[in-house]
């Protein structure tokens, strides 16, 4: 699955190392050369590549969240009974 990745890694690489080596060419060159032309287009088809597995977890996240909070006496809410949820009786204040 990440063998085209790698080779065009390994592709990136071989021209930065071609930009270095040249007459012309300088180390700057040839890092802008790997990062332009080889890590960024791959970092992007990875993510690219890794969106529906994450759509996936993030489903079977959510459906277990659902799963587990049907199932916890949590879930009950507090008030469902109908009764007050304070004291009945009202505090008496002194006066000054």
């Amino acid at each position: 699955m990440y063998i085209v990745p790698l080779a065009w890694l390994y592709v990136a690489l071989m021209m930065a190392v071609a930009e270095a080596t040249h007459s012309k060419g300088t180390l700057l060159g040839a890092i802008i050369t790997f990062v332009l032309y080889g890590l960024v287009p791959v970092a992007l088809v990875i993510y690219l590549m890794g969106a529906p597995s994450r759509r996936r977890a993030i489903k079977a996240r959510e459906a277990a969240a659902l799963v587990n909070a049907a199932d916890s006496p949590a879930s009950v809410k507090p008030d469902a009974g109908g009764h007050a949820a304070t004291d009945p009786i009202t505090p008496v204040r002194k006066e000054p």
